[in-house]
């Protein structure tokens, strides 16, 4: 799947091997590396943070190191395990830290390559528009709702995981599907129609031409802008068609002369690289319904963009 792979140094500085060196020998560094896509998978989705996501692999490995070998009996569901709590916990702490950020707090945005075909719908759940969903959930249904949904993981293994009955994990993962899928769109939508959409997109901001943007969006649609207090950005979710075409052309059009979008593949959909005077200042993706655009997130904050690296030829 076109999904991010964390970065090879993730691990950096943490416990050393025999002989003072990590090495591929290690047994303990051999079976966290072969499962650290999955690892890594679970934590992006659960925070919503690459950042937070890669401290929490650290962590985990930390306390793997530490583990004696002899006493798991599955590698794997102990590394599950461990990362999923952690993640609750992050979580948890996050909430108090969530009601002190300026404006709409949006996912951290991760370079990934194109999917395609059988793999659209598996990119679909990797998407930012479907990451702000999960930030409904309290952070125990969300972590069952991922195991079960994405991972497919046995309702005997979410039990162990959350420390709770199959029965009561079964109630929590029915609880969160449902909430998850009462707005969630009921079509996977083709790439190349999200592509479309965004270039006809930029072609009317460019042009400055309303009545291009009131065809494009739905009318119930929305506009959310993430810039954590540190850049200039909405601090309230802008809705209804009217509104969010006269926000396009109030905060696209006064750099106009001096704006350009960049194609990119962002948590593997086609999105938007905002450049002024060539400077990096957004990330934008869309959900569409394959028609018209449903909402925009547009994620501002710097802290965030900080992993964006812009095609070659770029300068940001």
């Amino acid at each position: 799947m076109g999904e991010y792979s964390p970065r090879n140094d993730a691990l950096d500085g943490l416990p050393a091997a025999k002989g003072g060196e990590r090495s591929d020998w290690d047994p303990r560094y051999r079976e966290f590396q072969r499962l650290r896509a999955r690892l890594f998978g679970i934590a992006y989705r659960m925070l919503g943070s690459r950042s937070d996501a890669e401290d929490v692999l650290q962590e985990a490995y930390l306390r793997w190191h530490r583990t004696a070998l002899g006493a798991v009996r599955s590698p794997e569901a102990w590394l599950v395990t461990s990362v999923t709590r952690l993640c609750i916990d992050r979580l948890r702490a996050a909430r108090a830290e969530r009601e002190l950020y300026v404006g709409p707090w949006l996912p951290e945005p991760l370079l990934t390559d194109a999917a395609s075909g059988a793999e659209a719908e598996l990119a679909a759940n990797l998407s930012i528009a479907f990451l702000v969903l999960l930030e409904r959930l309290a952070p125990h249904e969300r972590a069952a709702f991922l195991l079960r949904e994405l991972f497919d993981s046995d309702y005997s293994e979410i039990a162990q995981v959350l420390g709770k009955s199959e029965v009561a994990c079964r109630q929590i993962v029915n609880r969160a599907r449902r909430r998850v899928r009462a707005d969630r769109p009921r079509v996977t939508v083709n790439p190349t129609s999200n592509r479309s959409l965004l270039e006809r997109f930029t072609a009317a901001v460019h042009a400055q031409d309303k009545q291009a943007l009131l065809a494009l969006f739905a009318e119930e649609s929305s506009w959310t802008s993430d810039g954590g207090g540190k850049v200039r950005a909405a601090r309230r979710i802008i809705r209804g068609r009217e509104a969010v075409v006269r926000f396009a052309l109030g905060a696209l059009g006064r750099h106009a002369s001096r704006l350009r979008f960049v194609a990119l593949i962002i948590n593997a959909e086609p999105a938007l690289a905002l450049l002024v005077d060539e400077k990096l200042r957004s990330v934008i993706t869309i959900r569409t319904d394959g028609a018209q655009i449903c909402d925009v997130f547009g994620i501002l904050n710097p802290d965030k963009l900080r992993g964006i690296q812009l095609p070659t030829g770029v300068m940001s």
